[in-house]
């Protein structure tokens, strides 16, 4: 993992360093400059993943390698080669070929067919790997006496491993760039298309696998559950056996998680689809993986089935880390976000605060790499009371909670004081829970991205009526906003307002006097509307 992440650190600033011209990327592997196409897309993360996942060294791939059959020259995608051998097609051990999305593995020309004609002309080369994406196949080349047969593989193999198997903890390998996101859409694509389901339950159906996944890696037990081997796959009895391990798994997250899960929950997939998604995430450990890879593997399939017409919209993962950065949350401040979405700042803000919390715990020790068992319980402890005490979400949405939930449980859990809650209704209608634990004025850092649009206007009068910029605003001759009045005094509310607006005042409201800060993402015309310079001014009176 370590190795992983120095050589990703280095791709980044290398990459930083160049002035790369519009249309064009760097190439993982040769440095070179290359067309950004969507095929080429899909090659830089399987050539980012053969580096950093499979461990191979970059001198061990050649890109666009020539390779003959007969007497024509064609060139493969992406060939890996044991060590310190020349790039001949005789040694060539591994043959990947990548497609845009949408390919279809069935082509007569660019399809798994074309694969195994390279294949078939490499003499040593024993596995290979097709792929667009949404789509990945895997062979092993055989020798059954008279000829060549091409059998399905689960996996290409890592370096220096001659035959893949299932993995063991040791071989759980860090998810880079999106190839996690590319594993969670074919899972979801495959169990929606063989197991009957609509994408919104084939999207719960594989959440409840991602739980078992998290589950085995959690287990104190020294051998993986979740797993499928290659002769498993392969038959109905030995994918009877790969689902009846994962659900007894299952059991034990249900057990575990009783705000996400209800008792009588099960895996409702077929024993073939079950195994076919353990192939695709087994390799993976999900916990060890860094919190923007998951993140947008897990946002993105949750955006394509969860969010609804309500101006719901996941933040970009650098806005969120840049947001953070800014605030700086720390492990004593309670945080909040009020419109959660999936999580995704929540995460992010956390693990920041987390860092920090572990930083300051390891520079008391007396060995700051490793500590005692009793610094470890403790550091463990105050991380588990952060988590349980400082850290908030709320949402209307009570399907994004949930997803919500479960991203919390894959970034270091937190996931017990998410909350179903309209944060723009009057705190005396919020349930009690969310009185008593996120009362308004009670909150150090806030982040949120609301929704906003035109389309989803907030005309309750009920809600209205708590909030300064719901009122009705006129403009003085001395340039000076003020709100307008009835003839009896009271003020004069608008008919309907944008929730973004009403947000802007909430989220003020929940902020600790003096002290408390907060980032929110607006739409541009909130700052430059001339229509809205009352909600500037207000904004500029109060913070």
């Amino acid at each position: 993992m370590g190795r992983a992440r120095k050589e990703l650190d280095v791709v980044e600033a290398i990459t930083a360093l160049q002035a790369i011209p519009e249309g064009k990327l760097v190439d993982f592997v040769t440095g070179k400059l290359l067309d950004d196409t969507p095929e080429e897309y899909v090659r830089q993360n399987i050539a980012m993943s053969l580096v950093l996942e499979y461990g191979y060294d970059r001198s061990q791939i050649a890109v666009e390698f020539p390779i003959k059959i007969g007497s024509k020259t064609l060139r493969v995608d992406l060939a890996v080669f044991p060590s310190h051998v020349p790039h001949q097609q005789e040694n060539i051990a591994i043959i990947v070929e990548t497609k845009k999305q949408g390919t279809k593995p069935e082509d007569k020309i660019h399809g798994v067919e074309q694969l195994k004609s390279y294949m078939s002309a490499c003499a040593n080369c024993s596995y290979g790997m097709w792929t667009n994406g949404d789509f990945r196949a895997c062979y092993q080349k055989v020798f059954d006496g008279r000829q060549y047969t091409f059998l399905d593989a689960i996996d290409i193999p890592p370096n220096g491993v001659k035959r893949v198997e299932a993995p063991t903890r040791a071989m759980l390998r860090v998810a880079t760039g999106h190839n996690l996101l590319f594993a969670f859409r074919r899972c979801h694509n495959y169990i929606a298309g063989n197991q009957g389901l609509q994408k919104p339950e084939a999207f719960w159906e594989l959440l409840k696998l991602i739980f078992c996944k998290i589950e085995d890696e959690r287990s104190s037990s020294e051998t993986l559950e979740f797993y499928v081997s290659q002769s498993e796959r392969a038959s109905m009895n030995g994918q009877s056996k790969v689902k009846a391990r994962i659900q007894r798994l299952f059991k034990e997250v249900v057990k575990k998680y009783p705000t996400i899960f209800k008792p009588n929950d099960d895996i409702e997939l077929d024993a073939r689809v079950t195994a076919y998604v353990v192939s695709e995430l087994q390799q993976y450990s999900l916990l060890s993986s860094p919190v923007d890879v998951k993140g947008v593997a897990y946002e993105e399939i949750v955006g394509s089935n969860l969010r609804g017409d309500r101006g719901e919209f996941f933040t970009p993962r650098n806005a969120c880390r840049m947001a953070v950065r800014m605030l700086d949350p720390r492990p004593h401040e309670r945080l909040l976000d009020p419109a959660c979405g999936t999580g995704g700042f929540l995460v992010i803000a956390m693990n920041h605060a987390l860092r920090i919390l572990e930083e300051t715990e390891r520079a008391k020790w007396r060995d700051p790499f490793t500590g005692t068992q009793y610094e470890m319980e403790e550091l463990y402890r105050k991380k588990a009371e952060y988590l349980s005490q400082k850290v908030f979400g709320l949402d209307l949405n009570p399907n994004l909670v949930r997803a919500a939930k479960m991203n919390m449980v894959m970034n270091n859990d937190g996931s017990g004081n998410l909350y179903q809650c309209n944060s723009l209704e009057h705190p005396h209608r919020w349930s009690d829970e969310v009185r008593e634990r996120v009362p308004l004025g009670s909150i150090d850092v806030l982040f949120t991205n609301p929704p906003f649009g035109s389309q989803i206007l907030i005309d309750d009068p009920a809600i209205l009526a708590q909030y300064d910029l719901a009122a009705q605003w006129e403009l003085s001759e001395d340039g000076k906003w003020g709100i307008k009045k009835a003839r009896d005094g009271s003020r004069l509310f608008q008919a309907a307002v944008p929730p973004e607006i009403l947000f802007v005042e909430r989220c003020l409201q929940w902020l600790k006097p003096g002290t408390g800060r907060m980032a929110i993402v607006m739409p541009n015309g909130l700052l430059n509307n001339p229509g809205l310079g009352y909600l500037r001014q207000w904004l500029l009176s109060k913070a």
